[in-house]
């Protein structure tokens, strides 16, 4: 006998009805399917409220819109669809994904087949990364992969994500949490799930777009540096000033800011978090705090 499905008591939301996991079915005609052509949005909920629920579904609207279907999607039912998941399956600190689709089309690629855009919302109780794991910090590998700095996805959070996958999947299999992405020129680009920064000589530095996800927790990252009197630069980043960093550290929405301490089996800096590191993390927290406790007093 199979082990019980520990997923059968979740509701999904799928094109505006909330329904048990084993009914959340795609067409098979469906283009985020078929090709792709659609987009995600990661986000945490704490307290019961998703924590910049708006920027992400500003970033999801913008890359609609480049891809073609921007104009049928309404953030206003978007984010009630992701709090309706969330509320429903009784969740206050959760890891909640949008997808987005194109929706049904023909089976030849045609976009302007699609009448009308599928949306799917998963909400599932998050296991937030050990106190431990941050005090030890994430490792990490050059990933044998380059990136095209003017790719039309760079900008944008893709259902084609095979290319992080297979990066992700094979620093895994050296033993390290993270692959890092550089472009045809050999400069630092983004994580294969994150946004990444470096500390050398008392500035913080991030590359600048094009070429990366504008990451939501990167946005924030970098208005809190500038809030904490530090210098904060989007420029090129060499694979050098990677290894000769003081400091680095890695950002999304899931793992917030999590120390980077070791490169391709180099130590970054004493590879350990350094001390602008954890002031930003707490601040962030602090951010995290204030923002979502504030929701939740306004939602009642």
């Amino acid at each position: 006998m199979s082990a019980p499905d520990a997923r059968a008591g979740w509701l999904v939301h799928v094109n505006g009805r909330l329904v048990p996991t084993g009914q959340a079915l795609l067409p098979a005609f469906d283009y985020g399917f078929l090709y792709g052509y659609g987009l995600f949005e990661t986000m945490r909920a704490y307290n019961g409220t998703i924590f910049r629920l708006e920027q992400h579904l500003e970033r999801l609207i913008k890359g609609a819109h480049l891809l073609g279907f921007g104009r049928s999607l309404s953030g206003k039912s978007l984010a009630d669809a992701c709090n309706e998941t969330l509320a429903e399956n009784s969740l206050k600190s959760a890891r909640v994904r949008l997808t987005v689709s194109a929706g049904i089309g023909d089976g030849m690629p045609d976009p302007e087949a699609c009448s009308s855009p599928t949306v799917m919302v998963v909400a599932r109780e998050s296991s937030p990364r050990t106190t431990a794991t941050y005090e030890r910090g994430f490792s990490a590998v050059i990933s044998r992969w380059r990136r095209c700095q003017d790719s039309a996805l760079g900008g944008i959070k893709s259902l084609s994500y095979v290319e992080n996958l297979l990066a992700k999947f094979d620093a895994q299999r050296q033993g390290v949490e993270e692959a890092l992405f550089l472009d045809g020129r050999g400069l630092l680009l983004e994580g294969s799930m994150s946004n990444v920064f470096i500390v050398r000589e008392g500035a913080l530095a991030t590359p600048r777009p094009p070429g990366i996800l504008p990451g939501i927790t990167r946005g924030d990252v970098l208005n809190l540096a500038r809030s904490l009197a530090t210098l904060v630069e989007e420029r090129d980043i060499a694979l050098q000033d990677l290894f000769s960093a003081q400091e680095a550290f890695l950002t999304n929405s899931v793992i917030e800011v999590m120390p980077l301490t070791k490169v391709d089996g180099k130590a970054i800096g004493e590879g350990r978090p350094g001390p602008v590191t954890r002031q930003i993390a707490a601040s962030y927290r602090t951010l995290v705090e204030s923002v979502t406790t504030q929701g939740r007093l306004t939602l009642g």
